[in-house]
């Protein structure tokens, strides 16, 4: 890549989404980056990231605000107009995974806030950037990465509210795709499966037990890395024509089965 072109990835310094922000900043990517936490408490990630020459900047927001959102697009249009490439992985687990038949309203409006609404009204703020300045310029590459989850279709009675707000996320990315096709701006939805990170980790003894079974046919737990190579190679133009496609990163748990 002769220039470096920026990304944002939301949540960009933990789990998945440091996975993604670490495939970008090798292959020539700068970088911008946000999460709940202060800027203190990420200095050292920011640091590593930078090791090979990214550029990389920091916001702390909360995305299911909307004030804060919006002047989070707001600054982002002031700096650099419109993104090369926007990676919707923010999200968030339900505090409690209770059964569909105990959960609550409360944690059932979180998560539509944070998983879906959040990213659905920023990629409609920032698309709306990348459509003028690919109008300016036809030359300008612009790219949109969705990440859900397997549970945007696999039912778990337990975080019924996980799986309603990833699936409304699906939707969203089918959305864009049909929407911004026409502007040559292609949008990707990428499902995540079981994922070694600390939104996991509570779980961990669990599911060590159930790949071990059989439960992934690959046999293993899914690393940040694997989820950030496959965003890199559809950021960097990989995958032509394929806009509006879903590619999971599951080692075959998604996959029927007899």
């Amino acid at each position: 890549m002769s220039e470096r072109r920026t990304a944002l990835v939301t949540g960009g310094t933990r789990g998945i989404g440091l996975g993604i922000a670490r495939a970008l900043a090798d292959d020539g990517w700068n970088l911008v980056l946000c999460g709940t936490r202060a800027e203190a408490d990420v200095v050292g990630t920011l640091a590593a990231l930078r090791e090979g020459g990214a550029r990389v900047t920091y916001d702390a927001v909360d995305l299911s605000s909307s004030d804060q959102r919006s002047r989070f697009a707001q600054a982002i249009a002031s700096r650099y107009g419109g993104l090369h490439a926007i990676v919707n992985n923010a999200g968030r687990a339900p505090r409690v995974r209770a059964d569909i038949l105990d959960a609550s309203e409360e944690s059932f409006e979180e998560l539509i806030r944070t998983n879906l609404q959040g990213p659905y009204f920023l990629t409609q703020a920032l698309a709306r950037a990348q459509v003028t300045r690919r109008g300016s310029d036809p030359a300008f590459a612009a790219a949109i990465v969705f990440i859900t989850s397997v549970s945007a279709e696999l039912a778990s009675t337990h975080r019924g509210d996980y799986c309603i707000s990833k699936a409304g996320l699906s939707m969203a990315a089918r959305l864009f795709a049909l929407r911004l096709a026409p502007h040559a701006i292609p949008v990707y939805e990428v499902r995540p499966g079981i994922i070694d990170t600390d939104m996991t980790a509570g779980v961990r003894e669990v599911y060590d037990q159930r790949i071990a079974d059989g439960l992934v046919p690959e046999r293993r737990w899914g690393t940040p890395a694997d989820v950030g190579r496959l965003v890199a190679a559809l950021l960097r133009g990989d995958a032509p024509y394929a806009t509006g496609s879903v590619i999971t990163v599951d080692g075959g748990l998604s996959l029927p089965r007899l």
